[in-house]
């Protein structure tokens, strides 16, 4: 008896010490601005993006991603095929910096974090 508690015991120590451990990404959620622009990261590492292009329309972008340190590296489906871009990311708060390069549209972004998803 004494025995099955102290492994019951020990057990749920390492399972509160292992999921105290995980610290969630601060990028997950959705990030957007006054303009159209709009990123949401979800944890299982997929993105969709809406971004305004030089015209005034918006293109939609989804894909992969993952955060190094401060690189963020996009993978980003086309019709055909998908390619790669990487950019340095800075998180100040509620406020992300980054900038969007795809098809040709390259912006410096200031998004604001609008919902966890």
């Amino acid at each position: 008896m004494k025995k099955r508690f102290l492994f019951t015991t020990l057990l749920l120590a390492y399972v509160f010490i292992f999921a105290a451990c995980y610290t969630p990404s601060p990028l997950y959620g959705t990030w957007a601005d006054n303009d159209g622009n709009k990123i949401t990261f979800r944890d299982d590492s997929t993105f969709n993006a809406t971004i305004r292009n030089t015209d005034s329309t918006l293109t939609t972008y989804e894909g992969t991603w993952s955060a190094i340190d401060n690189v963020l590296v996009l993978v980003i489906k086309g019709d055909t095929d998908s390619y790669s871009r990487n950019t340095e990311w800075d998180l100040q708060g509620a406020r992300l910096s980054l900038t969007w390069t795809a098809n040709g549209t390259t912006k410096i972004l200031t998004l604001w974090h609008t919902s966890r998803s």
